[in-house]
């Protein structure tokens, strides 16, 4: 299967752009004070509202972080060669993971060594060493 840059890029300028929506959507939120009402219980799901939005917020500003250092990528020549030993990364991998900085290889490694795991996609991109448990018969 032959490479299609134009096509990855894109997918990214789409990501980009959807995240840049979801952060205004962000921006434009208004919170009542928490502490400032009368019953407890609205306060906690102000609360609660308040830190899941927050949490959604760092996750989309970290996904667009990786999106535009793809994008950046594009514009240096570099985009689908492995961060970590400048081989290219398999097409599949781009196709499913248009931001990876890694090839397979060099993302196990990290995972195995105990190197960060980059953000929220970190569940997607790595594959799960659990070794197979063995049927204990009774």
């Amino acid at each position: 299967m032959t490479r299609d840059d134009a096509r990855l890029r894109r997918l990214l300028e789409e990501e980009q752009a959807q995240l840049m929506t979801e952060l205004a959507y962000f921006d434009a939120i208004e919170y009542d004070d928490v502490g400032a009402g009368n019953h407890l219980a609205d306060e906690a799901t102000t609360a609660q509202d308040q830190a899941s939005d927050l949490a959604l917020r760092r996750q989309a500003e970290h996904r667009l972080n990786r999106v535009k250092h793809a994008l950046k990528k594009f514009d240096d020549s570099t985009y689908g060669y492995c961060e970590g030993c400048g081989e290219p990364i398999d097409f599949a991998r781009l196709k499913a993971l248009p931001d990876a900085r890694f090839c397979l290889k060099c993302q196990r490694k990290r995972e195995v060594s105990g190197a960060p795991v980059a953000g929220p996609r970190a569940l997607e991109q790595q594959d799960l060493h659990i070794s197979p448990s063995k049927d204990k018969k009774a």
